[in-house]
């Protein structure tokens, strides 16, 4: 797999709004943000989308979903509400080819979401 955007941030070669970190996630603020808080959490090994987890990532992805939860709670919002999202391949939205959750809160959030 190529180098991402998210690669390049994730080895600190392009800059990037970092909120979170531990050794294996990594979450940043949304450059294009769809809701007040929007922030992405990424693992830092780079898988491509969904599609290409396997058994050996249920780990991480757990981490992934409970890092985004962590923070939700120890930024104040997490009674209030939040979304996560997770798109895969280009038809479900997704941009990047690095897996990712998009973390939004900080309004009412619609449904569906378009």
């Amino acid at each position: 797999m190529s180098d991402t955007l998210f690669t390049k941030i994730v080895n600190r070669e392009i800059p990037a709004d970092i909120v979170y970190e531990d050794d294996e996630v990594l979450a940043f603020r949304d450059i294009a943000p769809k809701a007040p808080v929007h922030v992405l959490f990424i693992p830092k090994r780079a898988i491509a989308t969904l599609n290409d987890l396997g058994e050996a990532d249920v780990l991480l992805i757990g981490k992934l979903i409970l890092a985004a939860t962590r923070w939700a709670k120890a930024q104040g919002f997490a009674d209030k509400g939040y979304r996560l999202v997770s798109n895969c391949n280009r038809d479900g939205g997704q941009t990047v080819f690095h897996i990712h959750v998009h973390l939004l809160a900080g309004r009412m959030l619609e449904w569906p979401p378009g």
